[in-house]
Formats: C-alpha cells, structure tokens, sequence
C-alpha cells in the first residue's frame, strides 16, 4: 500500500444486531476534505480513537483495542460503540493493505457542534519505520504531569483514563523531551509514582520479575503492554503490576517502552542516566510483536 485509505462510519446502536454493516460504511477520498467546520474533534479534541498495528494486512489486538474504544467512549460520555460494527471496519480496512507494517486509526467524534452526533471514521495508512528505535532504544527524562495518583478517581472529569483525541500535552511533553536532549518523556505523578509515556506504556525488569504501573491514577492499559506480558508468562517470568515509585526506574535492570506501532524500544537512560539494555530480549520481543496476534 501506498496510500491512504478512509471509511466514514454512520454509527448504530451498540447493541443492535445485523449480519453486515456494509452499509452503514463510505468509503471517501483520504486526500480529499471529509469533515464539516464544526466537527468538535478538530475544535475541541472532543473525541476518542486508537491505533492498531497492522503487519502484512494483519490488524493485531484488534478485540482489546476495540473493548478500549468503548471504554473511553464510556468515560467521555460518547454512544458506546457497536463492536462488531467496528470490527468490520477494522476487517475492511485491513484489506487493502499489502505487506509490511501500517497503522489503522479509530475515531469516534463528539460529531458537529449543534448537530448530529457522532461522528466516525477509520484510515488506514503505512507506518512510520521504527526500526532504529526497535534496534537502539530510546534516551528518557521524567517529567511531572501534574496529578496525583488519586486524581482520576477524585476527578473523573479529568478523563485521565481515556485516550482521548486532545493528545497537546503529549506532544508538549514530547517536545520538552527533546528540548532537554532525550527521545521521549516518562510522566510521573505529582506524589512521586511512575506513570506511562506520552505515546506508551513502560515495562521494567527487576531480576527476572517484570513490573508495570497499575493501570489506575489515570493509566491507559496498554494493549500492547498486555501482550507482552502474555509472551513473557509463557516463558516463566513472573509478571506483575503495582505502584512504582520514580526512584525504582534507575534501579531496574532493564526496561521498555512499548505501543501498538513503535513495538518494543529499550529504554537506555533515564535523565541523564544510563540504564542497562538487553538487546536479545528487545529483539525477542519485537518479533513476537511482529508475528500476528489477535
């Protein structure tokens, strides 16, 4: 694939039943404009989406990306999603992808200011090369988000813990990153704990335990993050989550950042400060992460 494939959605029901949702989709011109001036996700960020990796025409995770969807549907008080109906979705757009790595985008849209709600669509297009990264790590720094890791059940209008489509502070993040000389940034919460990253989910090895923050304190669960852990448990490693205070991400022995299209990066500093890399379990997981999964 070359280009760039798009399908407008006319949502229904979550829990209307058909055999085919062929048509409620429109397939439209991903170059060509296809969104009103009022649409609220360009406006205002008012929406939800995900990004599923897709690896010769082959959508992975697509189940647990989905279940996400509608959970930040649910926390931003959008219509809960059909399911199945994004699942041939995701099924159509997987179709016109050839071989090699691209990326499938979900958007679910507060839809027009003052009028019809929601709005929906997916695209499809060629992933970035991550190959460097995959292959060399990536330097961090820490940075405070600014919450508490209480926050998001104290303040569930923050949305913390849906992916929402106002991803500013995460760029702005990832500017600052770079601004002080690293790849990418580790967010930590305003008490001293060990959040995520601006685009994913971190994995540490301590021994031969692995350890993720608990996905609460406004935590995406990372799909990505899920699987690895899967792959790990088969191999006998212990694998856990808890709180993890940001003193411990120097001590780890190893660590990672993972997502659904950049796939597992080494983390090799963490401000300033080298971390080791285990370049064959790095290598081990991406090619897990690159072998087709469901």
């Amino acid at each position: 694939m070359t280009g760039r494939f798009a399908l407008m959605i006319d949502p229904v029901a979550a829990e209307e039943q058909r055999s085919d949702y062929a048509d409620t989709f429109t397939q439209v011109d991903a170059a060509a404009p296809a969104l009103s001036v009022g649409e609220l996700s360009t406006q205002r960020g008012d929406g939800v989406f995900e990004s599923i990796g897709v690896v010769d025409g082959h959508a992975q995770e697509v189940v647990p990306h989905l279940e996400r969807l509608a959970h930040s549907a649910r926390l931003c008080d959008l219509p809960v999603p059909n399911l199945a109906q994004w699942r041939q979705a995701v099924d159509q757009a997987a179709a016109q992808l050839g071989a090699g790595e691209s990326v499938i985008k979900l958007i679910l849209s507060r839809g027009v200011e003052h009028g019809p709600t929601p709005t929906a669509w997916v695209t499809a297009a060629p992933a970035s090369d991550f190959s460097s990264v995959r292959e060399n790590g990536v330097s961090v720094v820490t940075l405070d988000r600014g919450y508490d890791l209480g926050a998001a059940e104290r303040a569930p209008w923050l949305l913390l813990g849906a992916k929402t489509l106002s991803y500013a502070v995460n760029m702005a993040a990832l500017r600052e990153a770079h601004r002080r000389g690293a790849d990418d940034a580790i967010f930590l919460s305003s008490d001293g704990f060990v959040l995520e990253a601006p685009t994913a989910s971190l994995i540490l090895r301590f021994g031969n335990g692995f350890m993720t923050p608990a996905p609460n304190g406004g935590i995406l669960h990372g799909t990505t993050q899920l699987s690895v852990y899967e792959y790990l448990a088969a191999r006998g490693f212990d694998v856990g989550y808890d709180r993890i205070p940001a003193t411990d991400l120097t001590q780890a022995d190893a660590a990672w950042l993972v997502s659904s299209v950049r796939l597992a990066a080494a983390i090799t500093a963490v401000d300033g400060e080298s971390l080791p890399v285990d370049h064959a379990l790095t290598a081990d997981l991406n090619r897990y992460l690159l072998s087709p999964r469901d």
